[in-house]
């Protein structure tokens, strides 16, 4: 019986020690701190957001991601006037080539984040919930620098009535139904910015851990339990102006996990007047997606992004869809857009 358990087991844990543990997120070009713990409070307000992916629709088991991240500023204020640099713009987008030109840096400043997400694939659920902390400094006037840490727990979840088990009552199993295994969650990150590029390299599971559900039973090799692996995320981009109403944001993701091949993508999307956007990126050997979004107004903005793989899941799924909501709260200076966060 037990070499059932322990086929069983070598599957399961393939997902966790072969495969990303972090969820994958196509808007992460719109909320960079859900990978990176510096940009929290890099804005004027309050930035919350909602989101919600399904990987792979129509494939049973697939990846079904959700999460809510709030971020803000603690003893800051860039602006000093009603308007959002205290300049009178040229032409006439208040948020054009004029506004960028007399861009600077927001003071030195502190800020704080929240991130809750639950990642359900299979019979595995990950559910965590981690507080951020950053500070942010001065490099240059057009130039600054923030540094983040963020802590929490995170809930592994086995689902053992869904693995099928010859005997689901073996001893080896540990147990039967839900099979908890709590674990700390460890971040850092670095944020390089200014009105013109952001460069970001953060990591998340610092702390490589042991996790599995035979209460010791099982030895030998560990990919009968399996371990959360460090997640290493290194991202740059750049601004490019069209016109006075148009800009294009070119950006690259490179991500490194233990014991997997380096992921990199390759984004862009392109912003009229700060309140319409397109995008498009390119994962390298995984596939594609499109995405969309409208800044409706000063306090709710609205993202949707399709990906389409290129592997050969292609031929039993949909494609993922991934829907994400924001809310500027206490954004008193009425920007439609994020400021230092672009």
């Amino acid at each position: 019986m037990k070499k059932f358990v322990l086929t069983g087991l070598i599957g399961l844990m393939a997902m966790w020690v072969q495969a990303q543990q972090q969820p994958h997120y196509t808007q992460y070009i719109m909320n960079p701190f859900i990978i990176n713990p510096a940009v929290a409070g890099i804005e004027n307000y309050w930035d919350l957001r909602l989101s919600h992916r399904h990987q792979w629709a129509g494939l049973n088991g697939a990846p079904v991601t959700t999460y809510l991240t709030v971020h803000g500023p603690l003893r800051k204020s860039d602006y000093s006037n009603a308007s959002p640099t205290g300049f009178e713009m040229q032409g006439e987008n208040p948020r054009g080539k004029a506004y960028w030109r007399d861009y600077t840096t927001p003071p030195p400043h502190p800020g704080a984040g929240l991130t809750i997400l639950n990642d359900k694939a299979g019979p595995l659920n990950r559910f965590s919930i981690s507080a951020a902390y950053a500070h942010h400094i001065n490099l240059t006037p057009r130039t600054s620098l923030s540094a983040g840490l963020s802590l929490g727990m995170q809930q592994v979840s086995l689902d053992a009535s869904k693995v099928g088990f010859l005997d689901p009552n073996d001893p080896a199993i540990g147990g039967t139904g839900i099979l908890n295994r709590w674990r700390p969650d460890i971040g850092a990150g670095l944020w390089l910015y200014s009105a013109d590029f952001f460069a970001g390299i953060s990591a998340q599971n610092i702390i490589p851990q042991n996790i599995g559900y035979d209460n010791g039973k099982l030895v030998g090799d560990s990919v009968y339990r399996g371990k959360l692996v460090p997640h290493l995320f290194f991202t740059t981009g750049y601004r490019l102006w069209i016109n006075d109403d148009i800009n294009v944001l070119p950006s690259v993701m490179v991500k490194f996990i233990t014991a997997m091949p380096v992921s990199v993508d390759v984004n862009a999307r392109m912003m009229y007047r700060d309140r319409l956007w397109v995008g498009a990126s390119y994962r390298l050997h995984d596939g594609v997606a499109g995405m969309f979004g409208v800044n409706i107004n000063s306090t709710f903005n609205i993202g949707y992004s399709y990906d389409y793989t290129a592997s050969s899941l292609n031929t039993v799924s949909k494609g993922s869809h991934e829907i994400m909501i924001g809310f500027l709260l206490g954004n008193k200076y009425g920007d439609t857009c994020p400021r230092n966060v672009w």
